[in-house]
This record gives structure tokens, sequence and C-alpha cells, in this order.
């Protein structure tokens, strides 16, 4: 059991330096607002007080109650990122401390040793961000293999450009949209050379896999949880990162005189490409947010099965695409919360990774280039052309909503009617 044993003993500068870190880096790496607050008072048991924690977007305000009465310590923090090897290695050093199994100052080691942990190497970055877009062409109809390479030499190049910029400037739009801008502007000379699909996938595919989804599904269950405060600052951030994103990818195109075509339907996939192309997308996006190697199965394949129900329903029944995605991310909300909690790992991050090919990015896109459209035409914009822009709009709220929708609400239920999957484990030594 923890050191406390029942008793309230007196928090030293140590002891609250430890627990604002612990907070800090679990709230800024992806980890749910809950099972943050949760490990700070599970912390603040192992160390012999009660400590109690509330978030705010641009700061952590931890309230601790000891023998010396109740002071309040306040860190600014904001949840800009995802790294799931900080979480995970935090969340563990924090068990074995409630468990007994290591002292204060180890725990302070282990925790100080998880903040220093460096970024993935930038070549496997980039590799991975190549193979995720191309899975993403393969899934939304890329039929040639040039078309491929296109999509992802523009993702990797993109993604040596973000990791350039993240060390010159700490803005967190700048990257996407430079990355956006990148693919826009590839897209717009491949367009010019008979290069691209008429999606425009080689500009499209590369922007898909820097949609911020963790941020929305964080965001979206702190609403849920009437964190609204929060919630509305998370989803916020999210929908600033796309707007940035269609910026980006209209002016990089607009710089070749191209304009995204709007409502184009996308060619049939056969299962065995769909499938296949979803694991390695699960894979690109499990290394965006550094999931340790051990975890990464479990997205890759809950994510295919999910993605293989979707093609089934849209295929065979003749589903709608709302109708697919919702079922998919039901199967993974229900599958990927018993088992995040039980392995302790950040819901969102995992839930997001196995469902990302299931995102409407083209539909998102295809509607800002739309909107451009319309503006620059006035009054003389056609009537199809206000239309397509119309349906992929809705399209992508609807594909977001219904994803949102079926990923939280397992999650709320399985928490609500089973809490025990929500304790944190027992370890056997």
């Amino acid at each position: 059991m923890s050191q406390a044993n029942g008793r309230r003993g007196t928090a030293s500068a140590d002891d609250i330096a430890l627990l604002s870190t612990c907070a800090r880096l679990l709230f800024e790496n992806g980890e749910t607002t809950r099972w943050t607050v949760r490990e700070v008072e599970r912390l603040g048991e192992a160390l012999g007080f009660r400590a109690a924690l509330f978030p705010r977007w641009g700061e952590l305000n931890t309230r601790i109650d000891d023998a010396a009465g109740t002071r309040y310590d306040i860190v600014a923090s904001a949840p800009l990122g995802v790294d799931m090897r900080k979480v995970t290695e935090t969340v563990d050093a924090v068990d074995r401390f409630h468990d007994g199994h290591i002292d204060a100052a180890t725990t302070r080691a282990l925790v100080d040793a998880s903040a220093r942990l460096e970024p993935i190497s930038l070549v496997r970055y980039a590799l991975m961000a190549g193979a995720g877009a191309a899975a993403l062409g393969v899934i939304f109809g890329a039929e040639h293999l040039l078309t491929l390479i296109l999509i992802a030499g523009s993702a990797g190049a993109g993604a040596c450009l973000r990791r350039w910029l993240a060390g010159i400037s700490i803005n967190p739009f700048l990257q996407p949209f430079c990355a956006a801008l990148l693919a826009g502007a590839v897209g717009a000379a491949a367009t010019r050379f008979g290069f691209s699909s008429p999606l425009l996938l080689v500009a499209i595919c590369p922007c898909m896999v820097l949609v911020p989804g963790p941020h929305l599904l964080n965001g979206t269950i702190d609403l849920t949880r009437a964190r609204i405060a929060l919630g509305a600052a998370r989803v916020g951030y999210a929908s600033a990162i796309v707007l940035a994103i269609c910026a980006g990818l209209i002016l990089g195109l607009s710089l070749g005189g191209v304009d995204l075509p709007v409502s184009g339907p996308a060619p049939a996939v056969s299962l065995g490409y769909d499938v296949i192309a979803a694991g390695i997308a699960v894979a690109a996006y499990g290394t965006f947010f550094a999931m340790p190697w051990r975890a990464l199965p479990i997205p890759i394949l809950i994510g295919m099965a999910a993605h293989a129900s979707r093609w089934a329903l849209i295929a065979l029944a003749g589903a709608s695409v709302e109708v697919g995605a919702l079922v998919a991310c039901l199967i993974v909300g229900t599958v990927m919360t018993p088992i995040t909690d039980r392995l302790r790992l950040p819901f969102a991050a995992f839930a997001f990774a196995a469902v990302v090919s299931l995102i409407p990015g083209v539909y998102l896109f295809r509607m800002a280039g739309g909107l451009v459209q319309l503006i620059s035409l006035g009054r003389a914009a056609p009537f199809d052309l206000l239309l397509g822009t119309v349906v992929d709009g809705a399209t992508a709220l609807l594909v977001t909503l219904v994803m949102t929708f079926g990923l939280i609400v397992p999650r709320m239920c399985i928490d609500y009617f089973y809490p025990p999957y929500g304790d944190p484990p027992k370890r056997n030594v």
C-alpha cells in the first residue's frame, strides 16, 4: 500500500514539486483530465497528504491539505502535445510508488527521466509520416504508384519541416500551417504536370496526418464531464489547428493556380488493401504519438478490425459513410476502454490512432476550398459549387460528430456501469 497508511503528514517542497511535475507531464502529453486528476490524488495519498488538482487551460492548480493546513501550488501548463512514452512512464512510476515498491527519491528520479525523454528520431518520424499519408491515399482511392510516392515524399518532407520549425518557434500553429503549405504546393505542381488524381490526394493526404484528433477527443470528453471551460479550450485549440491546415493547403494550391474539387466520388477499394492500409495508418499515428513498441499492436489490430467492419457496411450493406464510421468507432470505443484502463494507457491517443483513417479530412479540405471559390466568384458561382460545398461540409461535420459519439459513449457507459475497469490495477511483486 502507500506510505501514508491513513496518517496525514506535511508536504515538503520536493513533494510539491513532484506532484506538479507529474500533473504537468500527464496534462501536456495527451492523458485525459479524469485520469490526470486521479493520478495526482493517488500520488498525494502515497506521499502522506491529500492533493486535489484543478486543471485549466494554461495552468494547473494543486490544492494540498496536510498537517500544516491548506496550500495551493499553481504552475503554467497547456495540453499542446501528445507523447505516450512520457505518460506511461510517469503513470508507472506513480503506481510503483503508491504500491510501496519504490521510495519517493526513486520516484522523483523516474519522473524527471520521463520529462527528459527525447522525441522519436527524425528518420522514423519522416518515414512513418510518409507511410501513413500513402496509406490514407490507398484508402481514399489513389490508384497509381507515382501518386503514392508523391504523397509519401510530400508527407515525409513536411515531417522534417515540422521538426525543424519546432526547434526555432514555439507557436503551435506554425508547424501544421507550413507542412500543409508544402503539401499544397506539391499537389499543385503534380496537377500541373499531370501526376495528380482527380481528388487531389497528393495535396490532401499529407494534410490529413496533421489533424489533431486526440485534442478533439479529450476536449469532447471534458465537455461531457461538465468541464466546460477546459473542454471548450481543447476543442478550440484543435479547431484552430484545422483552420491553419486548411489555410496552408489552400494557399499552397493557389501558388499553382489549382482549386480543390468539391463532392467528387472516391473509387472503391478492395477489402484487403483497405484493411492493410488502415493498419499502416494506425502504426504511423502511433509513431507520431510516441507509442511504446509493446503497445503498438493493440491499436493496429483493433483499427484493422474496425475498418473491416466499416468496409463491409458500406460495400456490402450499402450503408452511408456516416453509419460506417459510427459502427467502427463504437467497436473501437468499446474494446479500447477496458484495455487502456487496465494497461494504464492514454485513451484519447490510442482510440484516435485506431480510427485515424476514418477522419473526414477529404470532405473538410474540399469544403474549405469550395468556400474560397464561392467567395472569389461571388454571385457568378454556379449552383453545383454551392451544393457540393454544403454537402462536403455537412458530411465532414456529421462524420466527426458520429466518430466522437462512437468513441466517447462506450467510454462513459463502461466508466458508469463497470467502475472497476477505471480503478488502477493491482501489481504483483
